[in-house]
């Protein structure tokens, strides 16, 4: 039995992808087709792009190719992303997750745009948080740390006093960079290195403290 962790904070930043929402049913008909038509492996592909945006991932695959030929086909892939909900539900206990956050300081913080990270939370069933930093909030991509700081800054707290929620690599990263503490969320964040790990968010519970702190019982 995994014991359960104690970690305090003054805020919580939370990815959507594998961590609020399983969208990976999406992701993988949109991205092994944009593979097909690069005469890329797709299995290769999967292990490159969850986490980050489009365009980066595309710089790493195809390094030789014009970065705005990869914008170009970033956006009609978030198009199509957004035009296809068929098997992106919540991950467990998302829900109740963010019910118990309600009146906490926290921030969604997603490598998707708005039109996609609106339509995934409300295919998923779930309330958008009041503070978002999606694509168009960024110039650089995870595991650039950009998002996070900009999440701490709009919550008014200090990098430090912040956790990450995260499934990916890439976010993983990006937490790590930001100076924050990170909760892996599900069997992708394992492998890079978390502060804590859980299989799902039933395995998180939060209890608000009385000078602002945010306490949490992880495991």
């Amino acid at each position: 039995m995994t014991a359960t962790a104690v970690l305090t904070a003054r805020a919580l930043l939370l990815d959507m992808d594998g961590t609020l929402v399983n969208s990976d049913a999406v992701v993988e008909r949109i991205w092994r087709r944009w593979a097909d038509r690069q005469g890329l492996d797709g299995g290769e592909v999967m292990k490159v792009v969850h986490g980050r945006q489009g365009y980066a991932s595309m710089a790493l695959l195809l390094p030789g190719r014009p970065m705005e030929q990869n914008h170009a086909d970033n956006a009609r892939m978030l198009a199509e992303e957004t035009a296809d909900m068929d098997g992106v539900v919540a991950i467990p206990g998302a829900c109740e997750f963010l019910a118990s956050l309600h009146g906490l300081p926290h921030a969604l913080v997603t490598s998707a745009d708005v039109p996609l990270s609106t339509a995934r939370m409300a295919a998923a069933g779930l309330g958008l948080p009041d503070v978002r930093i999606t694509a168009e909030s960024v110039g650089a991509s995870k595991p650039d740390p950009e998002g996070f700081l900009k999440g701490a800054a709009e919550l008014g707290v200090a990098p430090a006093d912040c956790i990450v929620f995260e499934d990916s690599g890439a976010g993983i990263q990006a937490g790590l960079a930001a100076g924050m503490r990170v909760v892996g969320v599900g069997p992708r964040a394992g492998l890079h290195g978390p502060h804590a790990l859980v299989r799902d968010l039933t395995q998180v519970r939060v209890e608000a403290v009385g000078d602002g702190t945010i306490r949490l019982y992880v495991g």
